[in-house]
């Protein structure tokens, strides 16, 4: 059963070679990130959120937000914005990096992108949604595609209107994280309703919420018949999940964990990656939510994290990654 559900998925005129997507997380899916997710296997990674305001003003740290990674043959870019006008506005800086998507973020709980009626806050106004999504097309041939929450809260079950209207509008997928607003990122992802939306539209749909493990996301696909996984906290620090879901969805039902050595040189590399993409003050600060989350769960690691948080230069990085490599058993 299993070996159906690794498939190719359709956005506009691209078909990807498989169906396994790695989520936007602001300030985690930079380059470095997306590059190490695409060796692992996801077949479609997205930037961290763009605010199309930012764009507009043409401020150059949000337009380093758009650069492709290396290996990346697909990838999308996602925007952020109330405003039909700012979102067609902003097409001109995002279109000549030719992504295979862009994405309408609706889901971003964070009160500073709520308060602009951006993120979230969108899922109170399903019309807005549909007239951002056309707003764009009118701009470009580019597929759209759009992320959403179930809604506002419990009372408020959006998700279905806002779906309807950005397909509509000419979207070309949509993505569902089984949670509302108010939820945040606790409690339970409502898988139901992914299955609840994917019988109603007739574009792709993707699930995201609660796949931390390749087991999780066979049960997804099966359990709400979507057309394709989103992977998001679940891949922070461990990029191996997309090469262990991609393994069962595969049919191959034997996976190999990673070593704990194979843990560390990644993580090292992680790190050597994002001091080439933003320069080493940058990095080393960005990098220690990361790393730690590489080191969970190896025996002895716990005074390897505290030495990790304390680290103020590559070079202290990379002597206390060479001695407790060296202190692994094989």
């Amino acid at each position: 059963m299993s070996a159906v559900l690794l498939h190719p998925l359709t956005l506009g005129t691209t078909v990807l070679e498989g169906n396994i997507l790695c989520a936007p997380l602001a300030g985690f899916t930079d380059v470095p990130y997306r590059e190490l997710a695409v060796e692992a296997g996801a077949d479609l990674c997205f930037t961290e959120m763009v605010s199309c305001e930012a764009l507009i003003r043409e401020n150059l740290k949000t337009r380093t937000l758009l650069i492709r990674g290396r290996n990346e043959t697909n990838y999308g870019i996602q925007v952020f914005t109330s405003s039909p006008e700012s979102a067609a506005a902003a097409m001109e800086y995002i279109i000549p990096f030719s992504p295979t998507v862009i994405d309408l973020n609706c889901g971003c709980p964070v009160p500073k992108v709520i308060k602009t009626g951006a993120g979230a806050a969108l899922m109170k106004n399903p019309v807005q949604i549909g007239e951002i999504v056309r707003a764009i097309k009118k701009t470009t041939s580019l597929p759209v595609s759009v992320k959403l929450r179930t809604g506002w809260d419990h009372q408020n079950y959006t998700f279905i209107e806002a779906a309807l209207r950005a397909q509509d509008a000419g979207a070309s997928m949509i993505s569902l994280h089984g949670r509302t607003r108010s939820q945040g990122y606790g409690g339970k992802a409502d898988w139901e309703q992914i299955a609840r939306l994917k019988a109603t539209v007739e574009i792709p749909v993707t699930g995201n919420g609660d796949i931390f493990c390749a087991e999780d996301a066979r049960k997804m696909l099966l359990q709400t018949g979507c057309d394709a996984v989103m992977i998001a906290r679940g891949g922070l620090g461990n990029p191996f999940l997309f090469r262990e879901i991609r393994t069962l969805l595969s049919g191959l039902e034997v996976f190999s964990p990673p070593t704990p050595r194979e843990r560390i040189e990644t993580a090292l590399s992680h790190l050597e990656r994002c001091v080439e993409a933003k320069g080493e003050a940058l990095a080393v600060k960005e990098m220690k939510k990361q790393l730690c989350s590489y080191t969970k769960g190896i025996n002895g690691s716990a005074a390897f994290r505290n030495q990790l948080v304390h680290c103020e230069s590559l070079g202290e990085y990379r002597g206390h990654f060479s001695d407790f490599l060296a202190s692994l058993q094989e």
